[in-house]
């Protein structure tokens, strides 16, 4: 069809979706409860990913979904790359055992991982991966769900990478998180955002 011609896209209530975006929250591991979540939610969030804007269709964003006890493989491999990317002077048996349980604070875990495509500069990967999974974040909030992008030496580090099966030049560049609060929805903040604009209009 010829652009003149193309039939506008039907309009969508303005409203409710920027109330949505408001209502996003990245809520920690210790404040979701462990209760399981539908496998369809996780298929919405990540659906929604897929539709991110990128630049020249690269479509860069990779990600592995851990739930139920595959968790475990999950929290032994943050273990060990805790293990190896310590310095052995600041090694704490804690924080390794930190490591080891925390994949059970949260029922889902999804690896976010970019995939290079193309000729474009990393960074534009990174930003669409960025994309993806802020989409999949508003996603999960019309759920009633929290998600929190985590990062931190063991979850970056390249033994987690080879294990969710990222291989140079692909990046791991950290996990989201994913449950139902334990706490009352938190309320956000955020400056005016007429101060962080500069105008020049015609």
């Amino acid at each position: 069809m010829e652009p003149d011609t193309a039939l506008p896209l039907s309009p969508l209530p303005t409203s409710a979706l920027l109330e949505l975006i408001r209502r996003r929250r990245s809520i920690k591991q210790a404040q979701l409860r462990p209760d399981p979540i539908p496998r369809e939610y996780v298929e919405r969030m990540l659906e929604a990913a897929n539709w991110a804007p990128n630049h020249g269709a690269s479509e860069p964003w990779r990600f592995t979904v851990f739930a139920g006890e595959a968790r475990r493989a999950l929290g032994e491999t943050f273990a060990r790359s805790y293990r190896l990317g310590i310095d052995p002077e600041k090694y704490n048996p804690e924080a390794e055992k930190a490591q080891l349980e925390r994949v059970w604070l949260a029922p889902v875990w999804i690896s976010i991982g970019m995939q290079p495509g193309g000729h474009h500069p990393e960074w534009e990967e990174v930003a669409a991966v960025g994309a993806a999974v802020h989409a999949a974040q508003l996603v999960a909030a019309s759920l009633g769900l929290g998600a929190f992008w985590t990062s931190g030496m063991p979850v970056l580090h390249q033994n987690t990478a080879e294990f969710v099966g990222l291989k140079a030049p692909a990046r791991l560049l950290g996990f989201l998180y994913v449950g139902y609060p334990a706490i009352p929805w938190p309320q956000g903040l955020r400056g005016d955002w007429r101060e962080k604009v500069a105008w020049h209009w015609g």
